[in-house]
């Protein structure tokens, strides 16, 4: 293992660093996010996301594992810092910190970037989403269930919150994620010949009732307001989830979930796809 850093002192500029990189602004203007956790950062390690520097705290460690992904992380070019507890307890996001924490850069990309949209496209325009919790776990199912990409527009919590992180469990370096203006990702996908179905209470059809096989983009806004009248002027179907009791919206990453295994059921009923029936215990 190559040599490493011991960092005792909360005053260590290196600590606070890595605190500042809580908030959205010292993240966007260090271009760096941090990973907390074993499995985030082994995903993390797994997909190519390069890991600048490793903090970590033997003494919080959870499992027999830690060795093997630090040998991992180092190999790959990341600077190794031993804490003590009191010192990670400060840099740490979690209640319960696993005593392993990353910072990796951030890679942003544009819907140019994203390759065109196949026969079997799949992907998530997220619109006005408030609550990081919310787009971590929109990402997972979107990783679930085969989605190409997930398009942001007029976002309001910044892709690299740590609770966009965390919620995602690693789900955020793989499935890719652009980041646009709304006229650029929906002309991108009518170019492609790709769908837009907007999720929408005020749909006639419900989302069990459309065709999902084709090329097809979901558009889902934020719960207070929902989508935008740009996505539902520019929608080709709208659609809606059956609500029978007294609330009148479903929580968004709740929603997408549903839309993307009825997609996911109809092309699994289609051949389009193969359930490789893994179970995970």
């Amino acid at each position: 293992m190559t040599e490493s850093l011991l960092i005792t002192s909360l005053q260590n500029p290196r600590v606070k660093h890595v605190v500042k990189l809580r908030d959205r602004r010292p993240r966007e203007q260090a271009g760096q996010f941090i990973i907390e956790g074993y499995r985030g950062i082994l995903r993390a390690c797994q997909q190519g996301c390069p890991v600048l520097e490793l903090y970590i705290c033997p003494e919080l460690f959870k499992g027999d594992n830690e060795d093997a992904l630090i040998a991992r992380c180092v190999a790959a070019g990341a600077r190794l810092i031993h804490v003590p507890p009191h010192v990670f307890g400060k840099m740490a996001y979690r209640d319960k910190p696993e005593g392993l924490l990353a910072v990796a850069p951030q890679k942003r990309l544009a819907v140019a970037d994203l390759p065109v949209p196949g026969k079997a496209g799949l992907f998530i325009i997220a619109e006005g989403i408030e609550k990081p919790g919310n787009l971590g776990t929109m990402l997972r199912s979107a990783d679930a269930t085969g989605v190409d990409a997930i398009l942001l527009c007029d976002k309001r919590t910044d892709l690299f919150n740590p609770n966009v992180v965390r919620a995602s469990t690693g789900a955020l370096f793989s499935v890719p994620v652009a980041e646009d203006e709304p006229a650029v990702i929906a002309d991108w996908l009518e170019a492609a010949g790709c769908a837009i179905l907007a999720a929408t209470p005020h749909a006639e059809k419900r989302y069990d009732q459309i065709d999902l096989t084709g090329p097809v983009a979901l558009a889902m806004g934020a719960e207070q307001y929902g989508l935008t009248d740009f996505w539902l002027e520019r929608a080709t179907v709208r659609a809606r989830i059956p609500m029978l009791g007294m609330a009148d919206s479903l929580n968004v990453a709740t929603a997408t979930t549903i839309l993307l295994y009825e997609t996911l059921r109809q092309r699994l009923a289609a051949g389009m796809c193969v359930d490789p029936g893994r179970v995970d215990h």
